[in-house]
C-alpha cells in the first residue's frame, strides 16, 4: 500500500514508528494498525505514557540515572551504602545491576565512555559530575563522603580508558578504585549479561 493510500494522520504514525531504532517500514504499519484497532481509552493511556515520560523523566541531579524524583529513589533512600558508588556507562546497564539485588551501594550513571577516536573526551560524558561528588560530599547521595568508586562499565577497549580515567582521579583524591571481575567476556555488553555473571563478577571485583 503506498503513502498516498493512507489517511494522513496514519501515514504520520507510521513514519513517527518506523523512526525508531530497530523498527522497519512494515514493522512501523503492524504497530499503527494495532493502535488503531484499540479502543480510545487504551490508545490514549499509551500517549499519555509517552508524553507523561517526556515531562516527567530527568535525571538525577546525584546519580544521573533516569527518574521522575530529583534525587531519585535509590540516592535518597537511607538503607543504601552511600559511601561506594557504582559506576557505569548507560542507565539500562544500571537496571541490570539492581536486578541482580546484590549491590546496596549506589550509582554513578556516565551516559557514554570515553572514545578519543570518535572525538568523545571528559566533557562529552557525566566525568565531571562523578568528580564533583568525589570533591564534596554534599552533592553525593545524602551527604556522604566516598570511600569507594567500583567501575563497572563495559569491558572493550573504551570500557578500559575511561576505567582508567577514572581510577587514576579517584586515587589522586584518596579514593580506592575496584573494578568488575572478569566473569564478564570481554569485548560483551552488561545488557546482555545474565544475572548470575553479574553476581558473581560483583562480588569477584579487584582493585585497579
Amino acid at each position: 500500500m503506498s503513502n498516498a493510500a493512507y489517511p494522513e494522520s496514519v501515514r504520520r504514525l507510521i513514519e513517527a514508528f518506523a523512526a525508531m531504532p530497530g523498527i522497519g517500514r512494515r514493522s512501523a504499519e503492524r504497530l499503527a494498525f494495532h493502535v488503531l484497532r484499540q479502543s480510545p481509552a487504551e490508545a490514549l493511556e499509551l500517549a499519555r505514557a509517552v508524553e507523561d515520560v517526556k515531562k516527567k523523566v530527568k535525571h538525577c541531579t546525584s546519580c544521573w540515572s533516569l527518574a521522575d524524583s530529583d534525587p531519585c529513589p535509590i540516592c535518597s533512600d537511607p538503607r543504601r551504602d552511600a559511601s561506594t558508588v557504582l559506576v557505569v556507562e548507560q542507565p539500562k546497564d544500571l537496571l541490570v545491576m539492581e536486578n541482580t539485588g546484590l549491590f546496596r551501594g549506589v550509582y554513578h550513571v556516565l551516559l557514554g565512555r570515553l572514545d578519543p577516536l570518535s572525538g568523545v573526551g571528559p566533557d562529552a560524558i557525566t566525568l565531571d559530575a562523578l568528580l564533583a561528588r568525589l570533591d564534596h560530599p554534599e552533592k553525593n547521595a545524602r551527604g556522604t563522603p566516598i570511600t569507594e568508586i567500583i567501575l563497572g562499565l563495559n569491558p572493550d577497549l573504551e570500557g578500559d580508558t575511561t576505567a582508567l580515567w577514572i581510577a587514576r582521579e579517584a586515587g589522586e583524591r584518596g579514593v580506592r578504585s575496584t573494578r568488575l571481575a572478569r566473569g564478564l567476556p570481554s569485548g560483551s555488553q552488561l545488557e546482555f549479561a545474565n544475572p548470575a555473571v553479574i553476581g558473581d563478577a560483583l562480588k569477584g571485583r579487584t582493585s585497579l
